[in-house]
């Protein structure tokens, strides 16, 4: 079995499944956390070397001039949040939604914003959303309180839409913690379930020889694209960009910092490449353009080291001292996200493409 070097200690399993649920009332996101006290946007559009070793997207920054842009709106889920439980900034920022929807105050939204000068930004994302929560008020969050429909910061001026969606409709995030298990050996048990203490994800998801999370992945499709064409209803002069989810979750265990079998990784990985293909082919549908993150952010996984890895594995964060949620991107995979977007709008040329 492969390792990645230990280079913090240890924490017990029982600590990193409580962080994750503090945050998924039901539902458990295998997508979005931060934990930063990001460079400014002006940084993060200049790169610097240190970053631009690090992502693709920014090894050849393009000077081309960003466009402005008037009102711009963020929807998402957890990985659009970039979740976080605390960092320098203190508690997570409540001046778009409840604090219990763990937003950090410098996710991938708030630095491409900044960068493109927006007038008017709001960013609607919440941990654990999914894209029923587009229409409907989030209800059961954490402290109690309740994020409305995310549909409701969308206009008929905003000129830019930004998704990240998806993990939760199909599913995924909760089956990543079913991984999960004090020793990285197959489930034993195979009667017992799967999560702590003995793992067993691949076991619970494909018994009787159907692929459970392979059929909720496609049941979403048609969810996701409703909502993107919903958007385009509501803010009929936008343009849409859907992201899709970074290359963080390996496809193999490392224990201790990803305590889990070869097996049970492998498995959930794949699951997680076909939820990036589902997102991609909805996008396409809605008639969104789709931003492709997880090309241009490999060798950065979970089982890399503290100052490697652009997502947590059980929340302290050494990019910028945080805590954060197991399996979410920490500051340094919010600068990569935000890095490839506004890479992505460089290279497009055409902002209000008609």
């Amino acid at each position: 079995m492969r390792s990645s070097r230990r280079l913090v200690p240890a924490v017990p399993l029982a600590a990193l499944a409580l962080a994750a649920a503090l945050l998924t009332p039901g539902v458990t996101p295998l997508a979005g956390s931060d934990a930063q006290a990001a460079p400014t946007a002006a940084a993060t559009v200049a790169t610097t070397a240190q970053e631009a070793s690090r992502t693709p997207a920014a090894q050849t920054p393009d000077r081309r001039r960003l466009p402005s842009l008037t009102e711009y709106v963020a929807l998402g889920d957890s990985w659009t949040a970039d979740v976080v439980l605390v960092n320098r900034d203190g508690v997570p920022d409540t001046t778009h939604v409840p604090v219990d929807c763990a937003q950090s105050h410098h996710n991938y939204p708030k630095i491409v914003a900044e960068a493109l000068g927006a007038d008017r930004f709001r960013d609607a994302s919440c941990g654990s959303a999914t894209t029923r929560d587009f229409r409907r008020p989030q209800t059961g969050l954490p402290l109690g309180g309740t994020n409305p429909p995310q549909f409701d910061r969308l206009t008929r001026r905003t000129e830019l839409v930004t998704i990240g969606i998806g993990g939760n409709d199909a599913g995924i995030a909760s089956a990543g913690l079913d991984c999960l298990g004090v020793l990285p050996v197959d489930n034993p048990l195979t009667d017992s379930g799967a999560g702590l203490p003995f793992g067993g994800c691949k076991a619970k998801y494909t018994a009787g020889g159907t692929d459970q999370l392979a059929e909720q992945i496609r049941a979403s499709e048609i969810k996701l694209v409703r909502a993107f064409r919903a958007v385009h209803r509501l803010a009929p002069r936008a343009r849409v960009l859907v992201l899709d989810y970074m290359d963080v979750i390996p496809d193999h265990g490392c224990y201790p910092t990803v305590p889990a079998s070869d097996e049970d990784m492998a498995y959930i990985a794949a699951k997680f490449r076909q939820l990036n293909r589902m997102v991609e082919r909805a996008a396409r549908r809605g008639g969104a353009e789709f931003v492709d993150t997880f090309s241009h952010t490999g060798g950065h996984d979970l089982c890399q080291d503290p100052v490697t890895r652009w997502a947590e594995t059980y929340g302290p964060s050494v990019n910028d001292p945080a805590v954060g949620v197991p399996a979410h991107p920490n500051a340094a995979g919010a600068r990569a996200q935000a890095a490839v977007l506004l890479q992505y709008l460089r290279d497009t040329e055409c902002y209000s493409c008609s």
